[in-house]
């Protein structure tokens, strides 16, 4: 371990300093075979308020750390003033955190955020979390032996316990469950499916081309602001977060996997949406869609046997009717259909019962862990 006073803090000021801050974990985390870059064409829309529009309600700080001339780690502080004032909180967070294997690297890149928290009235840090809960949530604990899929965290197994070096504790656990496919619905599952599908007021879309997904994207976005209040840093979405996220996934959505449920005034009252695994292909493509890593990305697809889940919701009013059983047994039929073996829950809260009993209800099981760890200032 080197000494803290050794390690040298530099914010990023300038496009060159912040193509260094990007790039920075390739370098760093380049003999982790199951370490998946960004894509980085997200990562530079990321840090464009012309592209982000959390960074007009956020103060942001991006730190690089060197050690005798070289590179060693990164940081990035926020303080998400809409959430703050929303939630009456003081609470700043740090997010893409990523260094070396050395303690002191570590303690220089955190203590720098904690100060800058403290310089701006915050008496309370969470991290890993960036600017809504879409972004990638946690420091990896647990499976690392699986890919990564995308938005999730991907770190080596050291730095969690460089996070509680620090003195950070567990704020909570986001879980993933894996689910094996059956090679047919099970009965129970049909038999309850049949009883709800009687139901005169509800209706299942399915679409065959992005050009029926399109109308629907925006108002299932809009369905996540009704849903997700309380989640962990969760803030509503304003439309214009609404159709950049619209734009950014629209291109990689297949219409076979995108179920909705509407009401009897054809509202959307639930969704699910999920994709043909694309790790391999970004990983194949080094994180970069052009000149030909967009081929590769879609070349992954069509070879992937896993199907990760982005994202769902039911209109709160209306749960416990079984709309999530008519949403999960018309996806997992196409899954059957396409010979799909697995499916990745994406990251959900270990106090989410209602969707963990889902999963366990397909018969998943806990196969990764995310931590976001806390620390009082």
């Amino acid at each position: 371990m080197v000494d803290a006073a050794s390690v040298i803090l530099r914010e990023v000021s300038d496009r060159r300093t912040l193509r260094r801050y990007i790039h920075l974990p390739e370098k760093l985390y380049r003999e982790y075979e199951n370490w998946v870059p960004p894509i980085y064409a997200d990562e530079w829309r990321s840090n464009d308020s012309r592209h982000n529009p959390a960074l007009t309600h956020s103060d942001v700080v991006r730190v690089l750390a060197s050690l005798n001339g070289q590179l060693v780690g990164r940081v990035m502080g926020i303080i998400n003033r809409k959430h703050n004032d929303q939630n009456n909180e003081q609470t700043a967070r740090f997010f893409q955190l990523d260094c070396v294997d050395d303690a002191s690297v570590a303690h220089a890149l955190l203590q720098f955020v904690e100060q800058w928290a403290k310089r701006h009235g915050m008496n309370k840090i969470i991290g890993p979390f960036g600017f809504s809960d879409k972004d990638p949530q946690g420091a990896q604990i647990e499976g690392f032996e699986y890919l990564p899929v995308i938005a999730t965290p991907t770190n080596p197994p050291y730095l969690p316990g460089l996070i509680e070096g620090e003195g950070y504790e567990k704020e909570i656990d986001c879980v993933s469950y894996q689910i094996s496919l059956p090679e047919q619905i099970p009965h129970a599952i049909e038999r309850v499916f049949r009883r709800i599908s009687r139901n005169p007021k509800l209706k299942l879309v399915e679409c065959s081309t992005k050009r029926q997904i399109k109308p629907h994207i925006v108002p299932a976005l809009q369905l996540v602001n009704e849903t997700f209040t309380g989640l962990l840093g969760f803030t509503p979405m304003s439309d214009q977060e609404i159709n950049k996220l619209s734009r950014q996934y629209l291109p990689i959505l297949d219409p076979e996997f995108l179920k909705m449920v509407t009401d009897e005034k054809g509202r959307i009252a639930g969704f699910i949406v999920a994709i043909p695994d694309i790790s391999r292909g970004i990983k194949e493509a080094k994180g970069k869609l052009w000149p030909f890593g967009f081929l590769r990305i879609l070349a992954a697809q069509k070879k992937s046997d896993q199907l990760d889940l982005l994202l769902g919701a039911v209109h709160p009013e209306l749960r416990g009717i079984g709309i999530d059983v008519l949403l999960g047994k018309a996806l997992i039929e196409s899954a059957i259909r396409r010979k799909f073996k697995t499916l990745d829950s994406h990251l959900v809260l270990e106090t989410n019962r209602l969707m963990c009993t889902e999963y366990e209800k397909w018969g998943g099981e806990i196969y990764k862990r995310y931590r976001v760890y806390r620390k009082f200032l």
